[in-house]
């Protein structure tokens, strides 16, 4: 089933998903897309990326614009430090900023959690999984970055818990949202990274498959997808893109597709400030 939503504002292009749009009243995300932002060259348009080879009042006028789209402002968005590790930290009001209108402290971090209205949670992309969180129940959202070293250490199992530890969250009552990234079709590796799969997750490996007797293929988003069911998830709480982002780099920036020369593309959250 398509669960994701593809929405236009003013020429921006980003896309939603079904099961967390049941809450807009109470939370907004999205995630983006090359097009609708000011930038050019590799990075054309919609770069959110600091760090890529683009200047910064194009990036800044980029967050303007996707601010204006979501209703939300870019000052108080919180920055993740992606490092394809699987630690989480929780922010809070004293978070917004951080990353893009003033210094991070935030290092070593590829999720963010947060229960606070008004933090906008931001984590980065060019193929690897962003992967949604909301507890309707408790009011708790996150955003994890999942490369293929995220998905074997299981960061979206690990974000789960913390929001268990922190905020109470029962995973029965989550829901996920697993974003476009390499699916399996592009996700082409070696041995050395098949072997971290089945070793780390035994039962991973009925989602590899060996092509032409040489390159392995895993299927990252269902990986995730079956990390979150082992930890307590209902499935049909989970929404799978099944986009590709190589196979569809005229939409999205892509790592593998453009050679390394190409933009950032960003999940983000939110719960809103009037929801009550």
């Amino acid at each position: 089933m398509n669960c994701v939503v593809h929405q236009i504002h003013n020429g921006l292009k980003y896309i939603q998903f079904y099961n967390l749009k049941k809450y807009d009243d109470i939370i907004t995300h999205c995630f983006t897309t090359r097009h609708g932002g000011v930038s050019t060259g590799e990075c054309s348009s919609l770069n959110l990326g600091f760090n890529r080879n683009d200047s910064r009042e194009n990036v800044l006028e980029n967050y303007k614009r996707l601010s204006q789209a979501l209703g939300i402002d870019y000052k108080n968005m919180v920055f993740s430090n992606q490092v394809h590790e699987a630690n989480v930290k929780v922010v809070g009001e004293q978070d917004r900023g951080k990353g893009i209108i003033c210094e991070s402290d935030i290092k070593g971090y590829d999720g963010l959690v947060t229960d606070r209205a008004g933090v906008v949670l931001v984590t980065f992309y060019a193929d690897c999984v962003p992967v949604y969180f909301f507890d309707p129940e408790k009011r708790v959202i996150a955003v994890s970055h999942s490369g293929w070293r995220g998905t074997v250490k299981e960061i979206g199992a690990v974000t789960v818990r913390k929001m268990a530890e922190v905020y109470g969250s029962n995973p029965a009552n989550i829901e996920a949202a697993i974003g476009p990234s390499i699916a399996k079709c592009c996700f082409e590796t070696g041995e050395e990274v098949y072997e971290e799969f089945v070793d780390k997750l035994p039962w991973s490996r009925s989602l590899c498959t060996k092509k032409h007797g040489c390159k392995w293929h895993i299927d990252l988003q269902s990986v995730i997808c079956q990390s979150l069911v082992n930890s307590g998830l209902n499935i049909n709480n989970i929404c799978i893109s099944n986009l590709c982002t190589v196979c569809n780099h005229d939409m999205f920036f892509s790592h593998r597709a453009d050679k390394g020369k190409t933009g950032s593309l960003a999940a983000i959250m939110q719960i809103k400030e009037n929801s009550g």
